[in-house]
């Protein structure tokens, strides 16, 4: 699917997050990356098998008042 050199980490890959967008719709939650993954705005990930990736934002701080 990739044409870019060098070549974009494969959907299967674990940094295939890394891979240009081809696609962003910040309006709808989600971009297509040239793998052909689908990255939504909660870090969730839907990939070209079909295989689906929980959401995997880091925890917040915890704010404190002092």
């Amino acid at each position: 699917m990739c044409q870019h050199q060098p070549l974009c980490p494969t959907a299967e890959s674990a940094d295939r997050e890394g891979a240009r967008l081809v696609a962003h719709h910040p309006e709808q939650g989600w971009s297509l990356l040239c793998n052909g993954v689908l990255l939504f705005e909660d870090t969730g990930e839907l990939l070209p098998d079909g295989q689906i990736i929980a959401p995997h934002r880091p925890m917040g701080t915890v704010m404190t008042a002092v």
